[in-house]
């Protein structure tokens, strides 16, 4: 299996917008435009063309030349500057077969080396176990709980925290 994590290009529109159109969306943030279109994709790629290394890391997974899933470490602003948050998503057919735990290091070991920050947060809704322990694997510790702290589909859900510090991750 060929494993990489690429740069987003203009060659890519079409299958970023494949990609967030076919993700299992119940528990990602609504910031992500639904439906996906290439006017969005389009967006996405001149930010992250802007972006990318200054206030953020941003990847297409690819699996044997295929864009799977995307993957990000944003830094945060003002006094939360040394602070990033990481988020992720993965076309289900894909899961549980190592691959976001992978992504996870790699792209976390990239953001520790371009971006000016201590440590990277992770966030998931805590029936999602399974984001929690790509994160656990990965050597994020876990934090606490932000209790009803996320509101989607007219439920609440608890927010678990975790974070990966820069020294802990040049143990690893």
């Amino acid at each position: 299996m060929d494993f990489t994590l690429k740069v987003p290009t203009k060659e890519d529109m079409q299958s970023i917008v494949d990609v967030c159109n076919n993700v299992d969306r119940t528990y990602l943030s609504e910031r992500m435009p639904n439906p996906y279109t290439e006017a969005s994709a389009d967006w996405w790629i001149n930010m992250i063309r802007e972006n990318d290394g200054k206030t953020g890391i941003w990847r297409l997974i690819c699996i044997d030349g295929r864009d799977v899933g995307h993957i990000s470490v944003e830094k945060k602003e003002d006094v939360y500057r040394k602070d990033s948050e990481i988020g992720y998503l993965l076309r289900t057919e894909y899961w549980s077969k190592g691959i976001m735990t992978e992504a996870v290091m790699r792209i976390c070991r990239i953001a520790f080396e371009e971006l000016d920050i201590e440590r990277i947060t992770g966030l998931y809704y805590e029936p999602n176990v399974a984001s929690g322990r790509v994160l656990e694997k990965a050597g994020f510790e876990y934090e606490g709980l932000m209790k009803n702290a996320v509101f989607k589909n007219n439920e609440l859900y608890n927010l678990c925290v975790t974070g990966l510090l820069k020294e802990n991750m040049q143990k690893h």
